[in-house]
């Protein structure tokens, strides 16, 4: 014991009980609040978890608003896929038109070649029987072709008419065309020819144009869609209604060489 021990104002003074009991009450009020304010604390906490006892109901909403936008993307996909579908449909019917369009030209433009060297082999050919008649003529110029019979008959009736007008659908006396001249002619000797050049065109037996005869009928375009007919008088000159310019004429094969031939007589 200390040496001070006995001495009263020395003595370390004790707690009474009283100071313990009010400290303890403040420990126990301090406690208390803390555990007020964690219960608030926790009340405050739990209402987000109240909150989220919701969440169904908008859960519920949003899984329709996902529904109707998952509806609408497959709504637009399929759409997507039309307009895809379509514009490739589009696409291949260009495609087979263009492929049409060049078959076509193709087509047109070996058409026009074939016509094209057509009307060259024919216009070679004509020009070889020009030239052949030309050569023909000019030979038998030196010539005298002496008709007889009813070719002579003939032709002495168209070199009468030498001269006269030629006027369309004229079958004489005074004016003629050409078909109308040569069908009088002919009916001279009996032979009764068609009016027309097409028609006389067709008649007889087709002769070549470097072995013609006096008395035989000329013709200028295809045989039976002839436009125009003469008579053949010999020596390489024929007789023929030609135009209203000109009339009646007799003129050299030269002149106005025709198609083709045809011998009635």
């Amino acid at each position: 014991m200390s040496h001070t021990a006995h001495i009263r104002s020395h003595r370390k003074p004790r707690r009474s009980a009283s100071t313990i009991a009010m400290r303890a009450g403040v420990a126990s009020g301090v406690l208390g609040t803390l555990a007020v304010a964690t219960a608030a604390g926790s009340a405050n906490a739990a209402e987000p978890v109240t909150q989220t006892l919701e969440l169904p109901v908008f859960t519920g909403d949003l899984a329709a608003q996902v529904a109707q936008s998952a509806q609408a993307t497959q709504q637009a996909a399929a759409n997507y896929q039309l307009d895809a579908e379509r514009d490739a449909a589009a696409a291949a019917a260009a495609k087979e038109a263009k492929k049409d369009l060049a078959a076509a030209k193709k087509a047109e433009a070996k058409k026009k070649a074939e016509e094209a060297r057509k009307a060259a082999a024919e216009a070679a050919s004509r020009g070889a029987e020009r030239t052949t008649l030309a050569t023909t003529s000019g030979s038998s110029s030196t010539s005298t072709s002496t008709a007889t019979g009813s070719a002579a008959a003939v032709i002495a009736f168209v070199k009468a008419q030498i001269g006269d007008a030629y006027v369309s659908g004229g079958t004489g006396p005074n004016s003629w065309d050409c078909s109308g001249l040569v069908q009088a002619a002919f009916k001279q000797v009996g032979v009764d020819l068609p009016r027309v050049s097409q028609d006389q065109s067709m008649r007889g037996t087709q002769v070549s144009l470097d072995n013609l005869q006096p008395g035989d009928i000329l013709y200028w375009g295809g045989r039976g869609s002839a436009y125009h007919v003469a008579v053949y008088v010999g020596d390489g000159m024929f007789v023929g209604a030609q135009n209203p310019s000109t009339g009646v004429v007799e003129r050299p094969l030269s002149y106005d060489p025709p198609t083709g031939a045809v011998r009635v007589l």
